[in-house]
């Protein structure tokens, strides 16, 4: 585990690892692909369109980071309560509102 902030870091569920790396790895494909339409000067919409599509994909899997964390380091926090609680709650409200403001 690392630490941040003062804030200890969990690992992601085993398994969900690969899944999130190859999602990411689309996601890269699809930067690199909205890159070449840029550089051919395709039409703008249809770059819209992608960059709407790759948004789309980094919000889900920012949603699946999301809930992983709910469900393994803020409950476990929670059940454990005290100020470790506290703040994994802050810290995973505080996640939401960057989420939901990007």
């Amino acid at each position: 585990m690392s630490e941040h902030d003062g804030h200890q870091h969990s690992y992601i569920a085993s398994g969900h690892k690969d899944d999130y790396l190859k999602r990411l790895r689309r996601i890269e494909g699809q930067a690199r692909g909205i890159q070449k339409m840029v550089d051919e000067e395709k039409y703008c919409i249809d770059i819209l369109t992608q960059i709407s599509a790759m948004t789309k994909a980094l919000q889900s899997v920012a949603l699946g980071l999301l809930d992983e964390h709910m469900n393994h380091c803020v409950a476990d926090a929670a059940r454990k309560g005290g100020p470790e609680a506290d703040a994994k709650l802050k810290e995973a409200s505080e996640a939401i509102a960057r989420l939901v403001k990007s």
